[in-house]
């Protein structure tokens, strides 16, 4: 399956400077792990973001964003975020700390 490669360089632009950053092909896509933690990724045209469960809510709150059902089941503390909700650098940039905020707050793998 074929993710957004242009998406995946301006989240690898974001996370160049950060220690402990990994690359894998995931979900048919492009993850991106922090000391071994996935923190977000690109599935299809879509930012994919581990939030967590303490602030999922608060995540589909936001404009553009919806449950990762990946599966077909909701993915509890994932969300996808459509390309409109990260037309900007900034956008884009938040949503990134995101995951990477809660993927540092994880043991390192």
């Amino acid at each position: 399956m074929a993710y957004d490669e242009s998406l995946a360089r301006r989240i690898h632009a974001i996370l160049a400077n950060l220690p402990g950053v990994s690359e894998k092909k995931m979900f048919g896509g492009l993850a991106f792990l922090v000391h071994g933690n996935m923190s977000c990724g690109v599935v299809r045209y879509e930012l994919m973001v581990r939030v967590g469960p303490e602030v999922y809510d608060d995540a589909l709150s936001h404009p553009h964003a919806r449950e990762m059902d990946f599966t077909g089941r909701p993915l509890k503390g994932f969300v996808y975020v459509s390309c409109e909700g990260i037309t900007s650098d900034g956008d884009l940039e938040d949503w990134v700390a995101r995951g990477v905020e809660y993927a540092r707050a994880l043991p390192a793998k």
